[in-house]
C-alpha cells in the first residue's frame, strides 16, 4: 500500500474518500484502489477506455492530480450523487410560487451533495407593495431565513450539511439589512454572504458621491456611496462577513459574456456561474512537481506540468458526461458549455521549495508564470479534445476570441481555437482544497500561504480517550528529512505573519490567468486599524481581483490562530406495547473537555458557576454533564438535584436540546430579573440560557432560539479561557478557521466547501 505522507492523510482517505459497503466494510483496500476506481469511471466514456484508464491512473498516482472531494468520493461508486462541486440556481422570480419553486430546486440539489449559490437581488424589498393581495412584501431576507432552515434540515451526500452562498447587489434597497444580517449570531448560519459590487459603485466610493438604492426602476433611498462602503467594511471587520464580489469585472472577463450574465457564485466564491450553472473542480498538486526541492536546481518540471494538465483536462471533461445532476436544467447548462475548474494546490509549498518567499514580488511573478503555463496547457488540451470530440455547443469563434481570458492569450492558442474550436468554455479556477490537501500529505491549500508549519491534533481513540499527534506541513517535513534540525530559512513565512497586502499581491498575480475566480482568505491581524483594513479591499479592486474575502480574529468570530482542537443520529429506543426501553447511558471517559461560565443573578450576593463538560461521540461534540456551584447555601439542594438530573439526561444521548427549552420556560412566582434589556423569568431560565449558549458554541445547536448577541446571558463570562474558534461539526474539536473563504477544521479537514 502507498505510504501516506502523514497519519492524518490516511485517516482522511479512510473517513471521506474510501469506498465502503453500507455496513462499513472497505471496498477500496488501498488508496491505489481508490485511484483505480476513479480512473476506470472517468475512462468509461472513452472509445479506448483501457488506454485512458492507465493514463488517468498515472495522473492520480502519487497525489499529483487531485480531483475535488465529490469526484474522489463518488466516481465509480454507482451512487446517485453529483460529481459537480458547485451550482448556482435559477433566477428567483419575484413571486411566491416562483420563490418556493426555487426552494424545492435547492433542496433537490443539496440532497445530491451540491453546494449552491443564489442571488436574492431579484426579490422586491421589504415594505414594497404586493399587488392583488393588499399586503407589503416581507423582503429577500425573510426568504433567506426559509432557505437557511431548509439547509439545516437537508443532509447532503456523505452526511455533510449543505453550503450556500447568498448575494445581493449593492444597489438593492435592502442591502443595508443584508450587510448586517449575520451580526445576529443565530441567523443565516448556513449561508456565506457577499455583496455584488459594481463598477459605478466603486467609482462613486472613490469620488465620495451619492448612491441610489433602486428596484424595478424605482428609487427607494439615496445615501453616500462611501457611507455604504464603510458599512460593508465595518461589518466585515467585526464579523468577517459579507464578502465582496466585483460583479461587473466578473462579467467583463467571462469567456461566455456573449451568452450569459452572472449574478451569483458558488458557496466559496471561486465559481461565478449563470442560472443553473455548474462546475466541477480539480487541482494540480504543485508541491509534488518540484525537482530537487531546496537544492540549487529546484524548479517545477514544466514538461511534467504540461502533460499532467492535459490529462487532467481530459479527466474533467469526461466527468461532465459521467456525473449525475439533480435537475435537468443543470445537466443542459453543463453540457452546453462544458465548464471545468482546474486549479492548483501546494503552491506555497512549491514556492518554499524553490527558495521564494510567499508574497514577495518574485514569488508573485513566479506564480503568474506557473498559472500562465497551466492556463495555456489547459486551453491547448481543450482544443485537442475539440478536434476529437467537438467544441462545446455554444461556441462562437469570433465572439469567444473577443471575450475574457482569450483577449490576452498568445497567437498560437488563438489560432488553434479559431481553426478547431475548444471543448470547454472556461477551464481554470482556484477552489478551496482544505480536505484534499490534507489527504495529499498536508500540502499548503490552494494558493494560500502555509497556515502553520506544525500543530498538535487531538485524535479520538476507541476507548474515548484522546492522544496528540503532530501534523506537519509537507514542505517542512521534506526540509526536516533533508536537513534535520537545521533552522528553517528566512523565506519561510506563514499565514500568521504575512502582511495582508502580500496576500493581495499573490491573489492578483494568480487571477490574471484564472478564467473563473479564486477562493482565498486574506488573513489580517487582530490589531489592524479600520482604515488599513479598508485599504486591503481597495487594493484588491485596484489590482484586478474579482473579489475579496478577509478574516480578522476577534472575540466575536473566534481566533483564526487557534490550531487546537452535531448532527448525530439519536440512539434508537426499543418500543413494544406501551413500554419504552431507554438506551444505555454513554460511557464516561476518564477525562473530558468543557467550559465554566460565571452567572451573576441580579440582587444575589454570590455568583453561580456552571461547568458543562462535553464528550465526542460518533465523531460529534455533545454536552455530557453539568455541575452547578455557588457559595449561596440557599440554592444547594436544588442545584445538586438539577446537576444530577440534567447530567443523567445528557448521558442518554440523542437530542437533548429540550432541556434548554424546559429550563427557559420556568417562571419564579417571586419574580424574575432584567438582564441586558430582557426580562428573564427565573434563575433557572438564566441557567437554561447558559446551557443554550454552550450548545451553540460547540456546534450541537445551530443557533436556534435566542442568538448569542441578543441572549440576556451575554453578560455571562467564560472563566479561564481565551476566545477560540468554533467547534467542528464533523469531529467536534474546537479551532475552526477561515481558509479560502470557508470555515475549515485543521484537525479533520472538514469544510463546507471542499
Amino acid at each position: 500500500m502507498t505510504a501516506f505522507a502523514a497519519p492524518i492523510a490516511e485517516q482522511i482517505w479512510d473517513m471521506k474518500y474510501r469506498l465502503k459497503e453500507a455496513d462499513g466494510t472497505p471496498v477500496d483496500a488501498t488508496v491505489e484502489d481508490t485511484w483505480r476506481r476513479i480512473a476506470r469511471a472517468l475512462a468509461a466514456v472513452e472509445k479506448r477506455p483501457a488506454e485512458w484508464e492507465d493514463r488517468f491512473y498515472g495522473a492520480l498516482a502519487g497525489f499529483k492530480y487531485l480531483p475535488a472531494g465529490r469526484i474522489t468520493a463518488g466516481a465509480g461508486t454507482g451512487r446517485a450523487v453529483t460529481l459537480f462541486n458547485c451550482f448556482v440556481m435559477g433566477t428567483i422570480p419575484d413571486s411566491m410560487a416562483g420563490i418556493f419553486d426555487g426552494l424545492k430546486e435547492a433542496a433537490l440539489t443539496m440532497q445530491q451533495g451540491g453546494g449552491i449559490g443564489y442571488d436574492f437581488s431579484t426579490i422586491r424589498p421589504r415594505g414594497a407593495a404586493v399587488h392583488g393581495v393588499a399586503a407589503d412584501a416581507s423582503g429577500p431576507l425573510s426568504f433567506m431565513d426559509v432557505w437557511d432552515a431548509m439547509c439545516r434540515t437537508i443532509m447532503s451526500a456523505g452526511s455533510r450539511r449543505g453550503a450556500m452562498m447568498a448575494t445581493m447587489r449593492c444597489d438593492h434597497p435592502d442591502i443595508e439589512a443584508f450587510i448586517e444580517a449575520k451580526q445576529d449570531s443565530a441567523r443565516l448560519r448556513m449561508f456565506n454572504l457577499s455583496v455584488l459590487v459594481t463598477d459605478p459603485f466603486m467609482e462613486a466610493v472613490k469620488a465620495d458621491g451619492p448612491w441610489e438604492l433602486t428596484f424595478d426602476g424605482k428609487v427607494y433611498h439615496t445615501l453616500g456611496a462611501r457611507d455604504l462602503w464603510n458599512k460593508i467594511m465595518r461589518a466585515t471587520y467585526d464579523y468577517a462577513e459579507p464578502g465582496v464580489i466585483f460583479i461587473d469585472r466578473i462579467n467583463q472577463m467571462n469567456n461566455l459574456s456573449y451568452v450569459e450574465t452572472i449574478a451569483a457564485t458558488n458557496p466559496c466564491g471561486e465559481q461565478p456561474l449563470p442560472p443553473y450553472g455548474a462546475c466541477l473542480l480539480g487541482s494540480i498538486n504543485m508541491a509534488r512537481l518540484v525537482e530537487d526541492p531546496f537544492g540549487p536546481g529546484a524548479r517545477i518540471d514544466e514538461g511534467a506540468l504540461d502533460d499532467l494538465v492535459r490529462v487532467a483536462v481530459r479527466m474533467m471533461d469526461n466527468t461532465v458526461d459521467a456525473s449525475r445532476f439533480a435537475l435537468p436544467q443543470q445537466q443542459a447548462e453543463a453540457e452546453a458549455k462544458r465548464r471545468i475548474g482546474l486549479g492548483v494546490t501546494g503552491l506555497a509549498d512549491a514556492l518554499l521549495m524553490v527558495g521564494l518567499r510567499y508574497g514577495s514580488e518574485k514569488a508573485a511573478q513566479q506564480t503568474e508564470a506557473w498559472m500562465h503555463a497551466i492556463a495555456r496547457a489547459a486551453y491547448m488540451a481543450s482544443v485537442e479534445l475539440a478536434k476529437e470530440k467537438g467544441a462545446f455547443p455554444l461556441f462562437d469563434a469570433e465572439k469567444y476570441l473577443a471575450s475574457g481570458t482569450m483577449r490576452q492569450m498568445d497567437g498560437d492558442v488563438r489560432k488553434a481555437i479559431a481553426k478547431h474550436g475548444i471543448r470547454n468554455a472556461l477551464l481554470t479556477s482556484i477552489a478551496p482544497t482544505g480536505t484534499i490537501s490534507l489527504y495529499a500529505g498536508n500540502v499548503s491549500s490552494g494558493i494560500e500561504p502555509v497556515f502553520a508549519y506544525a500543530y498538535k491534533r487531538k485524535v479520538l481513540q476507541k476507548d474515548g480517550s484522546r492522544t496528540e499527534e503532530e501534523v506537519v506541513d509537507y514542505a517542512v517535513q521534506l526540509w526536516r528529512e533533508r536537513f534535520g534540525d537545521k533552522p528553517l530559512p528566512d523565506h519561510f513565512v506563514n499565514a500568521q505573519t504575512l502582511p495582508p497586502m502580500d496576500h493581495v499581491r499573490m491573489q492578483a498575480a494568480a487571477q490574471k490567468w484564472v478564467d473563473s475566480s479564486i477562493s482565498k482568505t486574506i488573513n489580517c491581524p487582530e490589531e489592524i486599524g479600520f482604515d488599513a483594513f479598508k485599504d486591503v479591499y481597495m487594493a484588491a479592486w485596484d489590482q484586478g481581483c474579482k473579489g475579496c474575502t478577509t478574516y480578522r480574529p476577534n472575540a466575536v468570530t473566534g481566533s483564526v490562530l487557534t490550531v487546537s482542537e452535531s448532527s448525530e443520529k439519536a440512539p434508537e429506543a426499543d418500543t413494544g406495547a406501551e413500554v419504552v426501553y431507554l438506551s444505555e447511558p454513554l460511557d464516561r471517559p476518564q477525562a473530558l473537555e468543557g467550559a465554566t461560565y460565571k452567572l451573576k443573578w441580579p440582587d444575589s450576593e454570590h455568583a453561580i458557576y456552571i461547568t458543562i463538560n462535553d464528550i465526542v461521540h460518533g465523531g460529534h461534540r455533545r454536552p455530557f454533564e453539568v455541575f452547578i456551584n455557588s457559595k449561596n447555601m440557599e440554592h444547594f439542594a436544588w442545584t445538586v438535584a438539577l446537576t444530577r438530573m440534567i447530567s443523567a439526561v445528557f448521558r442518554r444521548g440523542g437530542d437533548v436540546s429540550f432541556v434548554v427549552e424546559e429550563l427557559k420556560a420556568v417562571f419564579d412566582p417571586r419574580g424574575g430579573a432584567w438582564m441586558e434589556g430582557r426580562y428573564i423569568p427565573s434563575i433557572l431560565a438564566a441557567i437554561g440560557g447558559v446551557i443554550e449558549r454552550h450548545m451553540v458554541a460547540i456546534g450541537f445547536l445551530q443557533g436556534e432560539g435566542m442568538g448569542l448577541k441578543s441572549d440576556p446571558t451575554a453578560q455571562v463570562m467564560a472563566v479561564g479561557e481565551a476566545p477560540r474558534g468554533p467547534a467542528c461539526p464533523a469531529c467536534g474539536q474546537f479551532g475552526m478557521q477561515k481558509r479560502e473563504g470557508c470555515m475549515t477544521c485543521p484537525n479533520c479537514g472538514h469544510s463546507k466547501c471542499s
